[in-house]
């Protein structure tokens, strides 16, 4: 009991100042609710508006998952790829930064034009942010095995499919956990710039990203926090999954995950 509360006890405090505090610059500076509604009149928007942000948090869910899914799968057979031989790495893992390095919103544009609006095009976007973390932290972890375990093995006759499956694989588990992480977060991120251009724009049938679209441009201030919030809480929701299945897979074994993470 008294590990939770000294775990949960400074981010409840610091939310509820930030909460007093919110309503109290409202009330003393009288800001207007079109440019900073407080923090009653965006819970009326959550209560009031529970339908509709429901329904673009099922929206988004279902196609920042698809990309974040296709992510994981392409992303673990690249760095197996990748964990093959230095030379492979040395001349495409640079191709990967891309991925990073070019904005979405640049080629989001592109993607709509070549594939169409709509679910596939949206996780398409998803997928592109996703990868490179998954691919990053996954190749780092395949080949930063010690060389004291790759030698034993290599002493008693392994193959490269036993080293890979046996060895490399179980070692970079946790570092796959660490982009799986990165990327539960993004994934979100990765929808809603998706739906910001390749949505549908039937109002009330998109995801999260046109409805914060349409609520801005509605001056509906209030309905733009309850959106964002939920953006926030889908982004949380895929961030606990990913921890609660490391700390499944992990706690036997791994001493990451045989304590606790805050302290």
């Amino acid at each position: 009991m008294n590990a939770f509360f000294r775990t949960w006890a400074w981010p409840v405090a610091v939310f509820l100042a930030v909460i007093f505090g919110w309503a109290g610059a409202c009330q003393l500076f009288k800001i207007p609710p079109y440019i900073l509604p407080g923090p009653i009149a965006v819970l009326n928007a959550v209560i009031e508006r529970r339908e509709n942000l429901w329904f673009a948090f099922r929206v988004t869910a279902f196609e920042a998952a698809g990309g974040y899914v296709l992510s994981i799968a392409a992303g673990i057979i690249i760095a197996l790829f990748f964990a093959q031989s230095a030379a492979i790495r040395r001349s495409l893992y640079p191709y990967t930064i891309l991925l990073q390095t070019v904005p979405i919103v640049a080629i989001a544009p592109l993607i709509l034009m070549w594939f169409g609006s709509g679910t596939r095009s949206v996780m398409l976007v998803a997928f592109i942010i996703c990868l490179f973390p998954i691919i990053a932290n996954t190749t780092q972890g395949l080949i930063s095995v010690p060389r004291n375990l790759v030698d034993l093995f290599v002493m008693s006759n392994a193959s490269r499919m036993q080293m890979l499956l046996d060895l490399r694989l179980p070692h970079a588990v946790p570092s796959l956990f660490i982009g799986l992480r990165i990327s539960g977060g993004i994934s979100v991120i990765g929808a809603i710039t998706g739906e910001l251009f390749a949505s549908s724009n039937a109002v009330g049938q998109g995801g999260l990203g046109y409805s914060i679209t349409y609520a801005n441009s509605q001056l509906q201030t209030d309905y733009l926090f309850a959106l964002v919030l939920t953006a926030s809480a889908l982004g949380f929701l895929f961030f606990f999954v990913v921890v609660f299945f490391e700390w499944l897979l992990l706690r036997q074994w791994h001493e990451a995950a045989m304590k606790p993470q805050m302290e």
